[in-house]
């Protein structure tokens, strides 16, 4: 397999990372755009035979880093769907919906930590490196954003709520 065909194997999974950090179809769609353009730029920065998703998860976060702090506001989920693998009926939508809402009143800090270990599977080593922090930051960030999690959906129980299993 090439290192074009890796990578745009795991367009999709930097396509849901992009969805759930910015909020915006649209603007992740130009996240994503911009991260592949720069990635293939920088292709030559690739160490062969290390994680290219991880690789391709630190270009995203360089990039995203980079638009906020030229936007200078804040990133917001409010009104967006986190799209989710698969068919969802009416109860998955339902806790899709509460889960974005509960993901935006995290810190982008505790999201991306989170987003990358849960979602994207990546180990704690491979997160501290794609976000260019300490694994004990990592670590912390993602302990904090389980419990706030926690919280919230301890806070918001009933029909088509998301539950906390203990």
């Amino acid at each position: 397999m090439t290192d074009a065909d890796s990578i745009v194997e795991l367009i999709p999974r930097l396509r849901r990372y992009a969805r759930a950090l910015v909020g915006d179809r649209h603007a992740a769609d130009d996240l994503v755009q911009d991260t592949l353009e720069r990635a293939w730029a920088k292709l030559h920065l690739y160490r062969r035979g290390t994680d290219l998703r991880a690789w391709l998860f630190t270009v995203m976060h360089n990039v995203h880093v980079n638009q906020v702090r030229s936007r200078r506001e804040t990133v917001s989920l409010e009104g967006e769907v986190l799209e989710l693998p698969g068919r969802a009926g009416h109860d998955a939508s339902l806790e899709a919906r509460d889960l974005e809402r509960m993901l935006a009143r995290l810190s982008v800090e505790q999201r991306e930590v989170l987003l990358l270990v849960s979602l994207e599977n990546l180990s704690y080593e491979a997160a501290a490196g794609a976000l260019g922090i300490p694994i004990g930051t990592v670590m912390s960030r993602l302990s904090r954003a389980r419990e706030k999690l926690r919280n919230l959906m301890e806070g918001s129980p009933g029909p088509g709520r998301l539950q906390v299993v203990k």
